[in-house]
């Protein structure tokens, strides 16, 4: 049973995860609590780890999940839900979007979905911000999450304004993960 449900969950997050990885985030949270495989808190952990290590994020999670449940089987049957989708997608549009993406309601379409995509990846954003430095349940202030947090828009905000330059993920994940050992490490 576990099996189908790993399937069935992990099928809906790559049949509605529009955005890709980030805006399949919720989805991916809402599945997994629903189904009761993991805690927020290891959620939170695991989206971490996954936006750290190489490979798609959703893709990275759906394994975690997977083996976490149900070992290696479990890891092939999340990461073939999360994946199958969007591959049968892309074969089904590559064939049908010879001619039709350049239909102006095609276009009204995707613009109209670029929006909701970035109003979803800034909720999901701000839920885990909010989540691991206000430590909602608790109402509790987390000092040290907080100073990583200032210090990374501090230093996004410099690169930018001061720079004129795009700080790069790979330099952002580097300067995160050196913040988290100096704040949390002493």
């Amino acid at each position: 049973m576990i099996y189908l449900d790993l399937l069935l969950g992990f099928l809906r997050v790559g049949c509605f995860a529009f955005g890709g990885a980030y805006g399949a985030i919720p989805l991916i949270r809402d599945v997994v609590l629903e189904y009761g495989w993991l805690t927020d808190e290891v959620i939170s952990n695991m989206i971490a780890v996954s936006e750290s290590t190489p490979g798609p994020i959703m893709v990275n999670l759906a394994t975690y999940v997977g083996y976490s449940q149900a070992g290696f089987i479990g890891a092939l049957i999340a990461t073939l839900g999360v994946v199958v989708p969007s591959f049968v997608v892309i074969i089904v549009l590559m064939e049908l979007a010879k001619g039709f993406m350049k239909k102006p309601w095609v276009q009204a379409l995707l613009r109209g979905l670029k929006p909701s995509v970035v109003g979803i990846i800034l909720a999901t954003g701000l839920y885990m911000m909010a989540e691991n430095v206000l430590h909602i349940n608790s109402f509790a202030i987390d000092i040290r999450a907080l100073i990583v947090t200032a210090a990374l828009l501090g230093v996004l905000v410099l690169c930018k304004y001061v720079f004129k330059k795009k700080l790069s993920s790979i330099a952002l994940i580097c300067i995160s993960a050196v913040l988290g050992i100096l704040v949390y490490g002493i």
